[in-house]
């Protein structure tokens, strides 16, 4: 069984938009990052990227992980890993 979940994406029939309501922006987020995540996206996209690309999406990605998990929840969502840290 895949560990990973994109099924906000298959079943959310809501507004994509940004800036008419906190939720609305919390679910359009969601939506983007599960399309932007998709794997023939993903094959076209990435090696068209510059490497300051790259390095910023992995910085900013980072960060806000950094900035908003705790080592637990970092290794059990992300990493997928069961190892409590």
């Amino acid at each position: 069984m895949p560990q990973h979940k994109h099924s906000f994406v298959e079943e959310y029939d809501g507004m994509v938009a940004f800036g008419l309501s906190r939720e609305v922006d919390e679910n359009s987020l969601m939506y983007y990052l599960q399309k932007f995540s998709d794997d023939d996206l993903l094959k076209v996209l990435v090696p068209r990227m510059s490497d300051e690309e790259i390095n910023r999406l992995f910085e900013l990605i980072s960060d806000t992980m950094r900035n908003h998990l705790n080592d637990n929840e970092y290794h059990g969502l992300f990493l997928k890993d069961d190892h409590e840290h």
